[in-house]
């Protein structure tokens, strides 16, 4: 069984689709999603759409990240923005076909179905741990079990040089962006949001071989090796 990590996808629907496409997977290969699905890029409904229909193969494990929380506290609110904190961005409200900002706060919540609600809600996880990786969407405390991680760490700290995890385990996590498009590898952690909705590409991580795929709004398509990005 391989195992591949997929970094902050952010509403980038056709890279999703290409990069699964790429890397070719068999029935017994898992892919773990790092979250930050929505918001940003073009097409959140279409991300969403695409990884509800794959996670019927059983072979996604999708995690949450700090922009599926705020997709929940928008719908917790009844509103696409609190305390001038967009939680919805006006591509993901289109994407649902749901119009501008500058309408009701309620209506266009109600564009967004019911299984997507749910996916996020009850289908994504907080984090995922393997045999030798943790998989996050931001960061860990080191001295913690995953169980026990604070929703600060998991959600919204930034990949700042983090110390070695007491289980010995390796890091793989998005949300801090790499803007040179290149994952970042400290060997014990491994941060591959690299920018895809922006001038960057959607990496795709296979854990054990350590092989990468990229792809791009271009329509390029890379593949390295993890150790060329290690610090």
């Amino acid at each position: 069984m391989r195992i591949f990590a997929i970094g902050d996808i952010h509403g980038c629907s056709t890279l999703l689709r290409q990069l699964l496409k790429v890397v070719d997977l068999s029935p017994a290969d898992r892919v773990v999603t790092l979250g930050d699905y929505i918001n940003k890029g073009p097409n959140t409904k279409g991300v969403l759409d695409q990884l509800i229909a794959f996670a019927q193969s059983g072979q996604l494990i999708a995690l949450r990240g700090n922009h599926e929380l705020r997709m929940l506290a928008a719908k917790a609110q009844q509103s696409i923005e609190v305390n001038d904190e967009v939680l919805l961005d006006q591509n993901t409200l289109s994407s649902y076909d749901s119009g501008s900002l500058d309408q009701s706060l309620r209506s266009p919540l109600t564009s967004i179905p019911d299984a997507h609600w749910k996916f996020v809600a009850e289908q994504c996880l907080d984090g995922w741990e393997s045999e030798n990786h943790i998989f996050v969407h931001a960061s860990l405390d080191p001295n913690k079990p995953l169980s026990e991680q604070p929703t600060r760490k998991l959600f919204w700290e930034k990949f700042d040089n983090p110390k070695p995890h007491v289980s010995g385990k390796t890091l793989v996590c998005g949300h801090t962006r790499q803007k040179s498009g290149e994952p970042l590898n400290l060997g014990h952690a491994i941060c591959i949001d690299t920018w895809a909705w922006g001038n960057g590409w959607l990496t795709g991580l296979e854990v054990t071989s350590g092989d990468v795929w990229q792809v791009n709004k271009q329509g390029k398509v890379k593949r390295t090796h993890i150790d060329t990005f290690r610090r």
